[in-house]
């Protein structure tokens, strides 16, 4: 049985959750996995990356990597997806405290059936731009080296993330929050 959830970020319809069933990621060996099969038989919380270089969502893998006992303890997965190669990720998974699962999205396909937005007006705002020192001064940085790949620069960078509490069942999609335009 699916159900619809409406939250203060949108709903997930039942035509989202089917088409999400055909949306494939790419684990760190290079294999390409359906993204709902990440949730399939587990409650999941998956953070959607800007992209694997973006300082403020390696802040966000460390918050979320802090929190991995309690998920564990609870039988909750903790994945990250992120718009980039799969070297892309092993880099990130490297240089990051992050140790839940991490996944490339080298197609940005996860992003678009979600309908996260992307464009420069929704990335350089006033608000982001205080995180960003804040996340300066505790000591983050951005990977200037990630951020400029060929892959993410062609699609712009500008791509926003969010987060899906997700599982179990490749339908059972419990809670969405994205940025809107």
């Amino acid at each position: 049985m699916h159900v619809r959830i409406e939250t203060d970020t949108g709903f997930v319809g039942e035509d989202t959750t089917n088409f999400l069933d055909t949306v494939e990621v790419f684990d760190l060996n290079g294999y390409a996995i359906p993204i709902s099969d990440l949730w399939k038989d587990r409650k999941a919380v998956v953070a959607f990356a800007r992209h694997f270089g973006c300082v403020l969502c390696r802040k966000r893998a460390d918050y979320l990597a802090a929190k991995k006992d309690i998920m564990d303890a609870s039988g909750v997965a903790l994945v990250l997806i992120g718009p980039g190669s799969v070297e892309q990720a092993k880099t990130f998974s490297e240089q990051t405290k992050f140790k839940g699962e991490v996944y490339a999205d080298p197609n940005h396909s996860s992003y678009k059936a979600l309908q996260f937005i992307s464009g420069v007006s929704t990335t350089f705002t006033p608000k982001a731009a205080l995180k960003i020192i804040q996340s300066y001064m505790e000591g983050y940085r951005q990977d200037w080296k990630l951020s400029f790949e060929r892959d993410t620069v062609a699609k712009g960078g500008w791509q926003q993330g969010g987060i899906i509490v997700a599982g179990p069942g490749k339908t059972n999609i419990s809670y969405i929050h994205k940025r809107f335009g």
